[in-house]
């Protein structure tokens, strides 16, 4: 009878603890041509969730995680991010990759005032009350790497995405400082996402013979673009290529054999030397194998994590004006350095570096910022209504989506 009770006992400490955890949602791509860069984010979401509850929680409570699959398409992430919210009942969601996926969400969290942090580089143009964004603006990785190649190596450039939103726009940008620069831009061309289809734009490359290529291509389609671009003799020695969402994780799952030599601009990579850094790597290796890598999304998503638990903390509440207002201008020691919430735009304040891909796949920090820079969303070279207007363009062109939709790829993942 004393073992019965003693059994009960239990499972009701239990049942009580689990009924006071606090759920938050994890929303990205773990299938499709988009899980190569999305998985690993996953994993340091995770991570920080179990550093946290390792630590005792926040309030006393453990966080629950619960993990949905984008699948690579934006209107999955769109269903899924309204099952986390109106089923599951979370408190908050980490998620999201492409500006596609991000931007077909946006509206689910404004329309049911809920929380979503996003950890990815991105062409800017937007600000929300409900996503704090984590990677870079546009001023904070596109802009710089421009500048500092046109300082560098040249003014002829060619300009190379996938077909949606953030390429597109990103491309834009790049556009109008490279004219304001003097700069020569000799071609703008994408390839549909998922898709190897790169020979003609590799031939036309091979044919214009520009200084340097800014390639903003996303997903395994890097795959088949480095390997034409050095079937036809373009090294970094010949054209050098700077990307933009090539990091640690796609070159560990990619190889570095089409890729060494060749530049990436980032905020973070797993080179920094810094005290803080060595402890967050050891820590993250110790959890997923010697052999794994950390890349910028990740310590983003990281940062995520902790940015809102502290926030929480400070709030002593889980509701999301509390939260919201205790997030304005809140600071955290990342390992990339200091990082802190704007409260104007949502955005935090990064520094920004150039790493050149080594032989090992990690990165040699050849360029960065002393300090860091002030999340700047909309570049001046527009007014916002231009830049408004230049969205609503594509999001019609696509037939309301955010990406060009007339090719599906045999993974399917659009």
């Amino acid at each position: 009878m004393k073992s019965i009770r003693a059994m009960l006992l239990i499972l009701l400490c239990f049942s009580k603890v689990y009924a006071e955890s606090i759920k938050v949602g994890i929303l990205h791509s773990l299938s499709g041509t988009m899980s190569i860069s999305e998985q690993s984010v996953v994993d340091s979401t995770l991570f920080a969730i179990d550093e946290i509850n390792n630590n005792g929680g926040v309030l006393g409570r453990k966080i629950e995680p619960i993990t949905k699959d984008g699948a690579s398409n934006w209107n999955t992430f769109a269903k899924e991010a309204e099952n986390l919210i109106t089923k599951d009942k979370v408190n908050v969601v980490f998620g999201c990759w492409t500006s596609a996926s991000r931007k077909t969400v946006k509206p689910l969290f404004e329309k049911y005032n809920h929380l979503l942090f996003y950890p990815v580089q991105y062409e800017g143009l937007e600000s929300s009350p409900n996503i704090i964004y984590t990677g870079a603006a546009p001023n904070q990785q596109i802009i710089p790497a421009v500048k500092w190649a046109m300082d560098t190596i040249g003014k002829r450039f060619y300009l190379v995405g996938s077909d949606y939103v953030f390429p597109h726009s990103a491309n834009a940008i790049m556009k109008d400082q490279i004219k304001s620069q003097n700069g020569e831009v000799l071609a703008e061309k994408y390839v549909l996402l998922g898709s190897s289809d790169v020979e003609s734009i590799v031939e036309d490359i091979v044919k214009k013979r520009p200084d340097i290529i800014l390639n903003t291509i996303n997903g395994d389609t890097n795959v088949a673009f480095f390997k034409a671009l050095r079937k036809r003799g373009i090294t970094p020695s010949v054209i050098p290529t700077i990307s933009f969402s090539i990091a640690e994780s796609e070159l560990k799952a990619m190889g570095t054999e089409s890729f060494e030599g060749d530049f990436v601009a980032w905020n973070y990579f797993q080179s920094i030397e810094s005290n803080k850094n060595q402890i967050f790597i050891k820590a993250f290796k110790k959890r997923y194998g010697e052999q794994s890598v950390i890349t910028d999304p990740m310590e983003a998503a990281y940062i995520s994590v902790h940015l809102w638990a502290q926030a929480v903390k400070i709030a002593n509440s889980i509701e999301l004006k509390d939260v919201k207002s205790a997030l304005k201008n809140l600071s955290f020691a990342a390992p990339e350095g200091a990082v802190s919430v704007d409260a104007k735009s949502n955005h935090i304040w990064k520094n920004v570096r150039i790493g050149q891909i080594q032989k090992d796949g990690q990165f040699k920090i050849i360029w960065d910022t002393p300090k860091p820079v002030r999340p700047l969303p909309y570049p001046s070279y527009r007014t916002k209504k231009e830049w408004d207007e230049f969205l609503n363009a594509l999001y019609i062109q696509w037939d309301k989506n955010w990406a060009n939709i007339s090719f599906t790829p045999s993974k399917g993942e659009l």
